[in-house]
């Protein structure tokens, strides 16, 4: 199966998860880190395996990295590249990445990601979430919607001009508008399904490219 020989994959890699294949993939396909990617911000982090593959493309930090009081209230001040990995639950430390426990849709995370960046616009902010699930179909399609327009915001925010954004969203009846919507803010807008990406699972993932 599709899903054991990425599982088998991601263990002997020692990421936290397999989806960190996905991002690969996608990377492979549209080269989202090229040389000038600085500033990174992994939206809905947890447990962290996108954030394992952007720092290994990003190459050694410099700075504080973790969670903790020194990782959400000192910019790095050196000139290696800078990634923030936001979540809502607490993440375990990772090399190379200023791991910040905050709600997305809040202002005061959004304040913390750009001390965090030095007051720096990101090149590319990328959010691989997914809110838990209810058991309700309409407050998770809700749910859903919420977390990428939230995502969508922080791009607005943070995003430089010209930035590239890339998230994963389903395929269900809203998916269209979504997409549509992400046309407004961005030049490009790619829909791309993964090979590591479950056949029977509905996600699939936008690649946005230079903001307005």
């Amino acid at each position: 199966m599709v899903r054991d020989v990425y599982s088998r994959r991601a263990k002997d890699s020692e990421f936290r998860a397999r989806s960190a294949y996905k991002l690969i993939q996608i990377d492979n396909e549209f080269r989202l880190f090229t040389s000038e990617v600085e500033r990174v911000i992994d939206l809905c982090a947890a447990p962290g395996s996108w954030s394992q593959v952007i720092a290994a493309k990003l190459g050694p930090p410099s700075g504080p990295v973790g969670p903790g009081p020194d990782s959400s209230s000192a910019p790095n001040s050196g000139p290696s590249p800078i990634l923030v990995a936001v979540d809502l639950q607490e993440m375990a430390p990772i090399r190379g990445v200023h791991c910040l426990q905050g709600d997305i849709t809040s202002p005061a995370t959004l304040t913390r990601i750009d001390t965090l960046l030095g007051h720096c616009p990101a090149d590319l902010v990328v959010c691989d979430g997914a809110p838990d699930v209810t058991g309700s179909h309409v407050i998770d399609e809700h749910l859903q919607l919420d977390l990428l327009y939230a995502a969508v915001r922080v791009c607005l925010v943070e995003l430089k001009p010209g930035g590239n954004f890339v998230t994963k969203f389903f395929k269900d009846k809203h998916a269209h508008i979504f997409v549509e919507v992400l046309t407004l803010f961005f030049q490009e807008v790619y829909t791309h399904k993964p090979p590591s990406s479950r056949d029977q699972s509905m996600e699939a993932f936008a690649i946005c490219k230079h903001l307005r």
